[in-house]
């Protein structure tokens, strides 16, 4: 429990001195010219309304960078601080996941085809030292870094990768923003980009393109199917050929397949036997 109590409170010497002050002064004071009780009174009453304006509390997610008289004394982690108004400040850092959302931009591709792009970074504070020292605002240099380096790498790319390859866009992203913003004491975790938005009359095209590209692949396959069904009957014509009653066979297939309506009605001018008899005299002829 103490040390529980220790970790989460914690004093600065000049909160300590200053404490102090604002309790003997009155009450000395008041006990001068006074009585004992009413010095006791007026000096808890200035220590309480010190103590208002002295505590501060730091959050589980949270770092606060401690500056006595303007100058950097160090790092306070979470818990009730107590330090001297005026004299002591502190600059509360969040350590939480930060976002940045780049809105829309503008940006030519490799290929001149102007393109509307968004992307989205997420960060964290890894230094809160660095974080406060070394740049004014972290949060909006984090945001311009991330909006120049997107319009910087899209324009390095055509447009059929960027839309194609948004992984190897986004590790890039990541890569060079980390580097950026790794000496302010910040580090991007994910940089994705979100939407890529084409202009109309390129959607018109994409869509005639890709019309002409399923119509081609559809007149390919009819035309493969064709070609293999000719070789087929070729095949079959073939066949049919060396076994005489084959053909016979195929014939009545066929009456069978016109015939499954009713009203179906089928003339034979003479039987297909007196077509062979026809074929065997022609050939005792030519002899």
């Amino acid at each position: 429990m103490k040390r529980l109590f220790t970790r989460c409170i914690k004093i600065t010497k000049l909160g300590v001195i200053g404490l102090l002050v604002f309790f003997a002064v009155p009450f000395g004071i008041t006990y001068y010219y006074t009585s004992l009780g009413l010095a006791i009174i007026l000096g808890l009453t200035f220590s309480f309304f010190y103590l208002l304006g002295s505590i501060k509390i730091i959050m589980n997610y949270e770092n606060g960078l401690l500056f006595t008289l303007g100058k950097y004394s160090g790092i306070l982690t979470d818990g009730l601080k107590l330090i001297l108004p005026l004299v002591e400040q502190i600059n509360i850092v969040s350590l939480r996941i930060q976002v940045a959302d780049v809105p829309p931009q503008e940006i030519i591709t490799k290929d001149n085809i102007p393109l509307n792009i968004n992307a989205v970074a997420y960060y964290r504070v890894s230094n809160p030292e660095y974080a406060i020292l070394r740049v004014e605002n972290y949060k909006l240099a984090t945001f311009q870094i991330a909006q120049t380096t997107l319009r910087n790498v899209i324009g390095q790319f055509e447009m059929d990768d960027i839309l194609q390859h948004r992984e190897r866009i986004n590790k890039q992203l990541l890569s060079i923003i980390g580097e950026e913003i790794d000496a302010w004491g910040i580090e991007a975790t994910i940089v994705e980009v979100k939407d890529v938005e084409l202009p109309s009359n390129l959607k018109r095209a994409m869509a005639k393109q890709a019309e002409a590209e399923r119509e081609r692949r559809a007149r390919v396959i009819l035309a493969s199917g064709e070609l293999e069904a000719s070789d087929k009957l070729t095949q079959a014509g073939k066949k049919m050929a060396t076994q005489p009653g084959a053909m016979q066979l195929r014939v009545l297939q066929t009456i069978q397949e016109i015939s499954i309506e009713k009203n179906s009605t089928i003339l034979f001018p003479f039987p297909v036997e007196i077509a062979e008899l026809f074929k065997l005299l022609k050939d005792k002829k030519k002899l």
